[in-house]
């Protein structure tokens, strides 16, 4: 791997490291009891306020990608990071296209084998649902309007990366159910979502910049998810205790979705 890339790698290892560290220090729920067959149960519930340090990070990410569509310099660095990519080109693979989904399928594949994480089937599903949702609604979109050149001139859809995007809304996922568990383990499904990035760079797919990008907004809308889920929670509940909601997220021919079925 080149010493462009390496280093790319390294800054945004180093990125999520504060992030788990600015993350690891705010509590994100109260406590709230409940009255229920004669006992007592403990719900958490998510805070109804959004914590504004979370923006910090993806904002940074963002306004780089952004801005790399148009500064000189940093639009040097995507040219630079691609020739030293090409002088030392490896086979193409296409593991990015399920790298993505890793870190989720962790999150599911844990609670499976007992290693619970901050939510249960349904309200985990709902939250990543979200997510992936919310990815979709802001990268499809820009991709469209901004109209960027892939390196391998295959299309004009390259910014931002949306396998990036789906990397780091997995990972962020993980990381939000599992750094109260195991800081460790929260911040595992992050070595996923960096292959995903730079995987997309290595078979010519997008530049740095889009990478980059692609991560802010991956991260910024799985916290969104966390934050809109105890209303989108409010809106599945009603006011039938009796009713049951089950929520699967899906991909199906690329396309990224989340199926809901209720018994009322």
């Amino acid at each position: 791997m080149s010493k462009a890339i390496q280093k790319a790698v390294f800054s945004i290892f180093i990125l999520f490291s504060t992030l788990g560290k600015v993350g690891a220090q705010t509590k994100d729920t109260v406590q709230v009891q409940e009255a229920k067959q004669d006992s007592v149960v403990t719900v958490n519930a998510e805070a109804s306020h959004f914590n504004y340090k979370r923006l910090i990070i993806p904002t940074a990410l963002i306004g780089y990608g952004v801005a790399s569509l148009s500064v000189r310099g940093i639009q040097q660095l995507n040219f630079s990071t691609r020739d030293e990519i090409n002088e030392h080109q490896p086979d193409h693979i296409r593991l990015d296209n399920y790298t993505q989904f890793a870190p989720a399928a962790l999150v599911y594949g844990l609670n499976a084998f007992g290693v619970k994480g901050k939510h249960n089937f349904r309200d985990r599903s709902i939250i990543y649902g979200a997510s992936m949702l919310i990815t979709s609604a802001i990268t499809l979109p820009l991709k469209h309007i901004v109209k960027e050149e892939r390196p391998d001139h295959s299309n004009n859809l390259s910014f931002p990366s949306g396998h990036t995007a789906i990397a780091f809304a997995s990972a962020q996922f993980m990381f939000r159910e599992y750094k109260d568990t195991s800081f460790l383990l929260g911040i595992s499904g992050y070595s996923f979502a960096v292959f995903t990035g730079v995987y997309r760079m290595l078979n010519d797919k997008h530049w740095f910049g889009d990478v980059v990008a692609g991560a802010g907004f991956g991260i910024l809308s799985t916290e969104l998810s966390y934050w809109l889920y105890p209303k989108i929670n409010h809106l599945l509940g009603g006011k039938n205790k009796n009713s049951a909601t089950m929520v699967m997220p899906f991909y199906l021919n690329k396309a990224v979705g989340i199926g809901l079925v209720r018994n009322f």
